[in-house]
């Protein structure tokens, strides 16, 4: 699976003059032999930056002009079946802080940390690789990495 990063998305929405946008455009509108998806961590942050300028019903209906649009699958953290007090502790304060020793802010956290435990994952797509660099055993591209590299004939 391609996992796609917020700023790829925020990217295909707002900064219409950004140098980035024609390989940014390019990379989402190729047809993946693999899988697509992104956290629901990246999503919502999408969805918080792009609220200001959007009307309550297109918040709502988010999943047909983002996910369906890009063909997403939308990866949730595994907590079913936890004591909830315990899962919060996990999931949003203990593995992040964990990762954040490596110095990684903490939304990046989430969601390498919801990545690295996502089976099958071949790439992360993000435009802050470096954020990721080092930091991480899977393979970490910007869109025009991934574009340049032929992984998507790869994959």
């Amino acid at each position: 699976m391609i996992v796609i990063d917020s700023d790829v998305l925020i990217l295909a929405f707002a900064f219409q003059r950004d140098e980035r946008q024609p390989i940014n455009h390019q990379f989402l509108s190729i047809t993946p032999p693999k899988p697509r998806g992104a956290t629901i961590y990246s999503i919502m942050e999408v969805l918080g930056k792009l609220s200001f300028n959007l009307s309550q019903d297109q918040l709502r209906k988010w999943p047909l002009w983002l996910r369906d649009a890009y063909q997403l699958n939308i990866i949730f953290p595994a907590v079913e079946g936890q004591e909830a007090a315990g899962c919060f502790r996990r999931e949003w304060v203990e593995s992040p802080l964990q990762m954040m020793a490596q110095r990684i802010a903490y939304l990046d956290a989430l969601i390498l940390h919801l990545v690295e435990r996502m089976p099958d994952i071949d790439v992360f797509v993000t435009w802050n690789a470096r954020h990721f660099s080092g930091k991480t055993a899977i393979r970490v591209m910007t869109p025009a990495e991934y574009m340049t590299s032929g992984a998507e004939q790869k994959e």
